[in-house]
């Protein structure tokens, strides 16, 4: 049974950081590409940064944010700094295995940026 438990959110200040991390269980790690995803009050889910060999950042998050992995202990990063309150919003890590595509998503992990 694949479980993706996302930890780390909670409310921050403007300019603040915060470190989101996602455990997977129940498959074989390194051979998922792994992803965060946001979605905000009334708006669509959006890609915010993914990493298999490399990585990949929404526009709105490049040069804030940084995602890692550590195949050793099954989880994923993000590091999340120069939050503004347009970031905003409940954070989900997926998981999707390279050649199957089968895909998971975690329940998520809510971040507010307020002061």
């Amino acid at each position: 049974q694949v479980q993706l438990v996302e930890s780390g959110g909670g409310l921050v200040q403007p300019g603040g950081s915060l470190r989101l991390s996602c455990a997977a269980s129940g498959l074989t790690f390194s051979s998922y590409v792994m992803r965060w995803y946001r979605q905000a009050p009334g708006k669509e889910r959006e890609l915010v940064a993914g990493i298999r060999d490399t990585t990949i950042y929404a526009d709105s998050v490049k040069g804030r944010f940084t995602i890692s992995r550590d195949n050793a202990k099954n989880t994923v990063y993000l590091q999340m700094n120069s939050l503004k309150p347009e970031d905003t919003a409940v954070y989900y890590c997926y998981a999707r295995q390279i050649v199957s595509l089968q895909a998971y998503w975690g329940q998520g992990t809510q971040v507010t940026v307020s002061s």
